[in-house]
């Protein structure tokens, strides 16, 4: 009985360090998951600063030559709101992926809300470059 009793113990404790083991590892898989989506997002807004420096630049340029600035040509490509939409969606369905035991169900929630979360941070930085642009011109 005594040997029995041993082997369930250890068999028990095993269990356990596995089971912390793996809890361990998935919050470190979030953690990186989280890490990416911000790091992400930073790397648009710096490129989006240096654009937007570059801008400046020539505009600055172009006065003290006394050369018209050139009329701003529409911007090409996706706003603010879509990029952020975007990036939101697809950041939040990795995360709603590996957060959510039901990989498919957490990948759709968690792009749903990623989308929403994204497209109102755009929303608020088109916004900014707005009212921005309006300071330079005037």
């Amino acid at each position: 009985m005594t040997v029995m009793k041993i082997v369930i113990v250890l068999f028990s404790v095993g269990i356990v360090f596995m089971s912390c083991n793996d809890k361990a590892a998935r919050e470190a898989e979030i953690k990186m998951a989280k890490q990416q989506v911000v790091d992400s997002m930073r790397a648009v807004a710096v490129k989006k600063r240096t654009i937007d420096s570059m801008r400046m630049v020539e505009a600055h340029h172009a006065q003290l030559n006394n050369q018209p600035a050139e009329v701003e040509k529409k911007k090409k490509g996706w706003s603010g709101t879509a990029t952020g939409a975007a990036i939101g969606a697809g950041t939040g369905a990795v995360a709603g992926a590996v957060i959510d035991k039901k990989h498919g169900e957490g990948a759709v929630v968690g792009g749903l809300i990623g989308a929403g979360v994204g497209a109102a941070t755009g929303a608020v930085i088109d916004s900014k470059h707005k009212k921005k642009k309006k300071k330079t011109t005037q």
